[in-house]
């Protein structure tokens, strides 16, 4: 019990100190120019989504999508990623799947406002690769738009939710994909 008691005295008496000690924090240092609106960042982003296939070269059909990539914040409404999609095991015919993977790098424009949700519009350019089952693989240029909006649930945490669309040009009818998915953006 008297171990308790030093202990106890010992925290009551250097309980100043630790606010004195933060709140010296608060304050920039003299002469730093601080912009409350920069906003610049590396983050990393994963996606999960469920992709609706449109494919004149066989059947329509939706599937599971999964996505990263990584990407940087240049100010408030400016910000680029390379990404990375896989939508796969669609049904194209009987006894034939298909798969479809991009990467792409992204443009996006981000409303910045006042609240916690933040609208954006993207464009992204690439590659893609098609695997067809038993006709084989193809692959070619590939582009998407986007659009969506994400809320800040932390300083570094982004929840995002949108639509993509991507489409894969090969040789004979392109594989077009309507993507709605959510993610999550680690900002560093």
């Amino acid at each position: 019990m008297k171990v308790f008691k030093l202990i106890l005295l010992a925290g009551f008496a250097v309980l100043p100190f630790a606010a004195t000690a933060q709140a010296a924090d608060v304050d920039p240092p003299p002469n730093v120019a601080v912009d409350d609106n920069e906003v610049t960042s590396f983050y990393l982003r994963g996606d999960l989504g469920w992709s609706f296939l449109e494919w004149s070269g066989g059947s329509d059909d939706s599937a599971v999508m999964l996505g990263g990539g990584v990407g940087y914040q240049f100010n408030e409404n400016m910000r680029a990623d390379i990404t990375a999609d896989w939508a796969g095991d669609y049904d194209v015919a009987p006894g034939a799947d298909m798969s479809t993977t991009t990467v792409l790098g992204n443009l996006y424009f981000d409303w910045a406002n006042d609240s916690a949700f933040t609208p954006y519009v993207g464009a992204g350019l690439g590659y893609g690769w098609v695997d067809d089952g038993p006709s084989g693989n193809d692959s070619g240029i590939a582009y998407g738009l986007a659009a969506g909006v994400s809320m800040g649930l932390t300083n570094n945490i982004d929840l995002d939710v949108g639509y993509r669309f991507r489409d894969i040009m090969i040789s004979g009818s392109d594989p077009q994909e309507h993507v709605v998915s959510a993610g999550v953006r680690f900002n560093f």
